[in-house]
């Protein structure tokens, strides 16, 4: 038996930790947790949960990964790991009721979180799913709710943040990977949102006491009993206050994109679509990736097949508009998720190793990048050398469109600036691309200028 590889986002829990042996994946339940793991299982909660879909279920399996070892569980695999940092706001608010529904079911079973980090949230088959067995413990009569400071960092203040200020303040999730701070939350929201009795009772007066009560030796619920009514209650307007937030994106230059579209033909669209097809078919990737996918129209050709799909963008309309779509139609196999491309996740948290970066997550075995190489190397000077190796590291096989100086969206991005890119070429391309790629398929999409490639990585 080779020795396991623990995870490191899981070495802060003493009561067990995540590791990996021979490529699958096992929680080590300790012993020091013995007595609550035993109440999650006979309570009924456990069963409650993934009768639901709520928890991600799991089965007995495996050796102990030390001598403190009490249980060795094998949790069905997510087939993506994402962070709160490249959710929607409607995925991050989806995870936050399904935290509080999470709680308000383990409370008829006499259990309770004991932690609400948006971090024990995953996506799978189109929904969130909680994915820490071993957040849960007894409840005991007039005990406060001790996760709640957490949900509401996690989970409310970037909320109201992104419905009343900037949707872009979502980002603060990936500065602050403990949740946004609530006296900084407070700071930034408006006057019509400190008017919400919720955000005002859970944000402002919640980071109130939080100063008045900094370097306090005891907790300030210390010796206040905190009875069964008093978490429902709690959790009813928590919930009440969740849902009542809302972000409408309107339209934007890439939720539109399709819509507006005066870069292809119908003839030059279809086209590339089969063309797409053809090459997902010959390829039979096992996941793929869409890198700059929009609202996830290409993306789709892969999810449909069945292929477990993450559908990358920079714009929080387009992703937006993405998940609702995955969400009404019950799609299982496509994850949207916000991204920008320049800007990459990077490794995160304790020594750099907490949140693993993109290229971390991977290789997938097939990335598309469509209508895309000409943002990165003339809107954003990115040489395509650079842009090759950074694709080498990130997929086994590409799908890749050239669209050339003479294709009118190109000639948009040229119009404002001086053209400082003789390499920018179809020569110039293969020759950078084919230092990390063999080309398998090379196919002109008819009715335009572009060309989709079909390549390798070497």
């Amino acid at each position: 038996m080779t020795d396991p590889d623990v995870l490191p986002s899981s070495f802060r829990d003493p009561s067990g930790f995540v590791f990996r042996r021979e490529g699958i994946l096992y929680r080590q339940v300790n012993r020091s947790f013995q007595e609550s793991f035993d109440a999650l299982l006979s309570s009924g909660l456990y069963d409650a949960l993934t009768g639901d879909g709520l928890l991600i279920p799991h089965e007995e399996a495996g050796e102990p990964a030390t001598d403190e070892a009490y249980r060795v569980l094998r949790p069905e695999p997510i087939p993506f790991v994402s962070f709160p940092y490249e959710w929607s706001f409607s995925q991050l608010k989806d995870a936050a009721l399904a935290t509080l529904r999470i709680q308000s079911l383990a409370l008829d079973h006499g259990m309770t979180l004991r932690d609400a980090s948006a971090y024990n949230i995953q996506f799978r088959d189109g929904r969130p799913i909680f994915i820490d067995t071993l957040s849960f413990e007894p409840w005991t009569e007039g005990q406060p709710w001790v996760a709640y400071r957490q949900f509401c960092q996690h989970f409310l203040a970037p909320l109201a943040l992104a419905a009343f200020a900037d949707i872009r303040l979502l980002q603060l999730l990936r500065t602050n990977i403990d949740g946004v701070p609530l006296d900084l939350a407070a700071r930034l929201l408006p006057g019509a949102a400190r008017r919400r009795l919720g955000i005002r009772l859970h944000v402002v007066a919640h980071a109130k006491s939080q100063r008045r009560h900094q370097g306090d030796a005891e907790a300030p619920s210390r010796g206040r009993s905190f009875s069964m009514r008093a978490f429902r209650g709690l959790l009813d307007n928590l919930t009440s206050t969740v849902r009542a937030l809302s972000w409408s994106p309107g339209r934007t230059t890439w939720s539109s994109y399709y819509e507006e579209a005066d870069h292809y033909s119908d003839e030059a669209f279809e086209r590339k679509r089969s063309l797409v097809d053809r090459f997902i078919g010959e390829t039979s990737p096992a996941s793929v990736w869409d890198l700059g996918g929009n609202i996830g129209v290409f993306a789709r050709i892969a999810s449909e097949r069945g292929i477990p799909t993450v559908c990358f963008d920079l714009d929080e309309a387009a992703v937006e508009a993405n998940y609702r779509r995955v969400r009404e139609q019950a799609e299982r196999q496509l994850l949207p998720l916000v991204l920008d491309l320049t800007n990459p996740s990077p490794a995160l948290g304790w020594a750099g190793a907490e949140r693993p970066s993109l290229a971390q997550r991977g290789p997938v075995d097939l990335a598309l990048a469509l209508a895309l190489v000409h943002h990165l190397a003339i809107g954003n000077n990115v040489p395509l050398q650079r842009i090759a190796a950074y694709f080498a590291d990130l997929c086994e096989g590409l799908v890749i469109e050239f669209v050339p100086k003479e294709d009118e969206k190109v000639r948009t991005l040229l119009a404002t600036r001086e053209d400082v890119f003789p390499d920018y070429t179809e020569e110039g391309f293969e020759r950078a691309f084919e230092e990390r790629f063999a080309i398998g398929s090379k196919e002109p999409i008819e009715g335009s200028a572009r060309t989709l490639y079909l390549m390798k990585r070497r």
